[in-house]
């Protein structure tokens, strides 16, 4: 089927429930426990990947998320008390996932880190000027401060327990609700924006701390076990010793649609210390990633004909040249001239990588769900769940077909262009 006629498809799109609509975003995921420790929106709904699993699993079935992210797939695994394994390279990231994905807690020495941290009021010699930009165009001086001494005092006080990691997630978990900055729908910092319910540093850390450990003793009470892992590893790239272990797959990769991955945990890494400013996140986070964001290709100074011209993406190829050539025309119309044409073919020249390799992983008759959106960079579409279910009979797999949930691009009034999009799931068959 062309683009063209996956866009007559929008007509008549039946109406979807809300829980449907819910099931693809993160949205849900914050009433949960464990899940909503952390505040991460590329995600999807932990309940509907329980009821997936209740669905395909059978004993001792095997669960693989490539684009594990804050750990989703994998905490709804061992929910369902099934092992499963997750690939993440944003490191950031990772080290939150790590943490949702064990229970058993020692109470005490975690409540006396805590009281190291609650008792700080901040420092005397503390210098606001002195701070990074971001952080001041987000806090007042008087919550930086308090912020800034916590920060202080863990450094100090940590060591190499569990117990330590879950007061770093903590302080990590309450840096959006103590400033006064907004954040957009994809966790970029507003700073031009300001909300008006800020949360005091303390009242936020206890409130969090007492979340985590009661969701820990709920977790412990159910007997769940702590069976996930997550792991350091490019799904792009072969992974030899889990040739031929997974029943299962429920991943969301990166959507093409520029949103910059790296950039989403930007604040928490400027109050760490891990980056110094915006300029650090290619180096650092998006050299890892699927490269599916103008800022990506345009550092990377990507060749649209090299790309095009790579074999693995012959499946598709005359309907994204099509597609990436028209990009390359009208990106000169707008101001920003943003590299959508080579961005377009990097992010599927990378999935199709994933592909070929997630063929190596997956067992016969498996079963892959990859919630998905597609996008219209500058207004030029690009069928996202077509190209991705061609790549992936390709790569081998036996057959796919996609369950739209929701439209995007509807409701806002200020989108760049009014090509209707959809989000969903697609489904491939091992």
């Amino acid at each position: 089927m062309s683009y063209e006629n996956q866009l007559n498809l929008f007509e008549f799109s039946p109406r979807i429930d809300r829980k449907e609509q819910n099931s693809t975003t993160f949205i849900d995921n914050m009433r949960l426990p464990v899940h909503r420790w952390f505040r991460y929106s590329a995600g999807f709904s932990a309940e509907w990947v329980k009821e997936t699993i209740k669905k395909y699993a059978k004993n001792n079935s095997m669960i693989l998320d490539p684009f594990a992210g804050s750990g989703t797939t994998l905490v709804a695994s061992n929910e369902m008390n099934l092992p499963s394994l997750g690939f993440e390279k944003h490191y950031f990231v990772r080290r939150i996932a790590n943490i949702k994905l064990k229970y058993a807690i020692n109470t005490k020495h975690a409540n006396n880190l805590f009281n190291e941290i609650i008792n700080t009021h901040g420092e005397n010699d503390f210098n606001y000027d002195s701070q990074p930009d971001l952080l001041k165009k987000c806090y007042s001086p008087d919550i930086l401060k308090i912020l800034i001494s916590m920060r202080n005092k863990y450094i100090a006080t940590a060591d190499d327990t569990f117990e330590s990691e879950i007061l770093w997630l903590a302080i990590t978990s309450i840096l959006r609700s103590t400033s006064h900055a907004g954040t957009a729908q994809w966790q970029y910092v507003l700073p031009n924006k300001t909300k008006k319910n800020v949360i005091d540093p303390h009242v936020a850390i206890s409130n969090k701390f007492n979340e985590i450990i009661k969701d820990m003793q709920l977790f412990s009470e159910k007997n769940i076990p702590a069976q996930a892992e997550i792991i350091n590893q490019d799904a792009r790239e072969s992974i030899c010793q889990y040739n031929d272990c997974f029943d299962i797959l429920i991943t969301s990769p990166p959507y093409p649609n520029n949103y910059d991955y790296a950039d989403s945990t930007r604040l928490e890494m400027i109050f760490w210390n891990e980056i110094n400013g915006w300029g650090d996140l290619q180096i650092k986070i998006r050299n890892g990633l699927i490269r599916s964001c103008s800022q990506h290709s345009a550092a990377e100074r990507l060749n649209l004909n090299t790309i095009l011209n790579d074999t693995m993406l012959s499946p598709i190829h005359s309907d994204i040249s099509a597609v990436c050539k028209e990009l390359e025309r009208v990106r000169l119309d707008h101001g920003g001239k943003k590299t959508y044409h080579t961005m377009i073919a990097a992010y599927y020249l990378d999935l199709a990588k994933v592909f070929i390799t997630l063929r190596q992983l997956m067992k016969e008759n498996s079963v892959l769900c990859f919630v998905i959106g597609d996008s219209a960079p500058y207004g030029v579409y690009a069928p996202a769940d077509l190209w991705l279910g061609q790549l992936a009979i390709a790569a081998g797999f036996k057959s796919w077909n996609f369950e739209k949930t929701r439209d995007r691009n509807i409701k806002w009034k200020n989108r760049k262009h009014t090509v209707p999009l959809k989000e969903g799931r697609l489904w491939i068959m091992g």
